[in-house]
């Protein structure tokens, strides 16, 4: 039986849409600006960590 990979890039961005979407309904985060860049920062983070790990496999 074949192990299917992680998908780190895949994972990640879910997490954060999930947590920002509950920080949305929970009023935590009411600045566009704010979410804006927690968005980004996010999404840089799962690339970076994308990146890593394909290296890291070796392909």
């Amino acid at each position: 039986m074949s192990r299917h990979r992680t998908d780190w890039m895949a994972l990640l961005s879910g997490v954060l849409f999930v947590v920002l979407g509950i920080l949305i309904v929970t009023r935590a985060i009411t600045d566009p600006l704010v979410l804006i860049g927690v968005l980004v920062l996010g999404l840089a983070f799962a690339g970076l960590v994308a990146i890593i790990a394909r290296v890291v496999r070796g392909k």
